[in-house]
């Protein structure tokens, strides 16, 4: 079995060169890039299954780029950054990045995260990768939703992982502490609010009434319920 490819996207080379030898050290194959045009140039002709992302890049906005990699690259995206305020951690979240580790950080960190992220990976691909409920059908091999007209609808690969969370549970409640459980990163405010957006955002692209959604429900002070009739395969 091939290992998987995880790529270093850092404009510091000695950040660059500790993560690639502690990732070989675990057993990953790596790619390393200093510019983010350099990166978007290998993406042509490589898929890696974890991309890690510096915000603070020469030659492009990193929160820009982690965003388009959540919705057309379908890997996991971590973005690593010295910027250690909530809202920053909140807004790469919000983008679609699915962790985010801040500088400085031990190697084996890094590692740690990528395998777990990558466990849940495994985990899910084992699954069906369609589901359908009430006139939808989820694609989590292409990240599509599709309506009752075949038109298509993308979701990222965070707004996948809760989509899912909440098909594998229909008509159960699930708390903040499960949801924190089953997706990973670290527990607080800057979870919980990049929760809320990515709900809010499967909301929009369910086509739900904000103020009366009839699939995802938020029951005050306990979680989520998701009311839709579930059918894998």
């Amino acid at each position: 079995m091939t290992a998987p490819l995880v790529t270093i996207l850092d404009d510091e080379p000695a950040i660059r060169a500790m993560l690639s030898e502690a990732l070989q050290e675990a057993g990953f194959r790596t790619m390393t890039f200093g510019r983010a045009t350099e990166f978007e140039a290998a993406l042509r002709g490589a898929r890696p299954d974890v991309c890690l992302v510096d915000l603070s890049l020469p030659d492009r906005d990193g929160l820009t780029l982690v965003h388009r990699l959540a919705l057309e690259q379908g890997a996991t995206v971590i973005i690593i950054s010295g910027r250690a305020e909530v809202q920053d951690k909140v807004t790469g979240l919000e983008l679609g990045a699915d962790d985010y580790i801040i500088k400085p950080f031990e190697p084996a960190e890094v590692v740690a995260r990528i395998r777990a992220r990558l466990r849940r990976e495994t985990a899910a691909a084992q699954s069906s990768d369609t589901a359908r409920f009430n006139g939808w059908v989820a694609h989590f091999d292409r990240y599509v939703l599709e309506d009752e007209t075949n038109a298509e609808t993308p979701f990222s690969h965070a707004e996948g992982e809760v989509l899912r969370l909440f098909l594998e549970r229909p008509k159960r409640l699930i708390s903040r502490q499960a949801m924190q459980e089953a997706l990973g990163g670290a527990a607080g405010d800057s979870f919980d609010r990049a929760m809320d957006v990515r709900i809010s955002r499967l909301r929009t692209k369910l086509r739900e009434d904000p103020k009366n959604p009839r699939l995802i429900k938020t029951i005050y002070g306990a979680g989520y319920i998701f009311l839709g009739d579930v059918s894998w395969g």
